[in-house]
């Protein structure tokens, strides 16, 4: 796959994934093209080999933070580490940029305490659990808080 930063050509094919993989809590077409492409935001989409939209991921500065926001792939993609090579890019845009304004010091993330794939993602990749927030998600399952550290401040990726 390759990857590319996400475009308003790709608002449709990201509204498709959220449905397929998220069902009740996808972000409607307006959410997904603000997310995309708003202010603030980092978003990347991993192209298959025909150049359709196989995943992304979209990641938000908030003041001293970055929230990860998604990342999703395709059921038919996944396990080819997709989602690692998203992550992977977007810490990459988010390093330089905390290395350069020394502006965020950590990346944050919520994922579903029932999501244990993820969970297990989001650890090997280094992020550790800070807190739960209980019935968070519309099937009632906790919304697990990670955290990521990126600046010197902390000790992280800029460092």
């Amino acid at each position: 796959m390759r990857l590319r930063p996400a475009q308003v050509a790709d608002v449709a094919a990201v509204v498709a994934l959220e449905e397929l993989l998220f069902g009740a809590d996808a972000w409607s077409a307006a959410s997904v093209e603000a997310e995309l492409l708003g202010p603030g935001r980092r978003a990347l989409v991993a192209l298959d080999a025909d150049g359709g939209v196989g995943g992304y991921a979209i990641a938000m500065a908030a003041g001293d933070g970055v929230d990860l926001q998604r990342i999703a792939v395709h059921p038919a993609h996944r396990r080819r580490g997709v989602a690692r090579s998203l992550l992977d890019a977007l810490l990459a845009l988010v390093t330089a940029e905390v290395t350069a304004r020394a502006t965020a010091d950590r990346m944050l993330l919520e994922v579903s305490a029932r999501n244990g794939g993820a969970l297990a993602f989001y650890a090997a990749a280094g992020f550790t659990e800070i807190d739960r927030r209980r019935r968070y998600y519309r099937d009632g399952s906790d919304a697990v808080v990670m955290r990521l550290p990126l600046g010197p401040r902390c000790g992280g990726r800029a460092g």
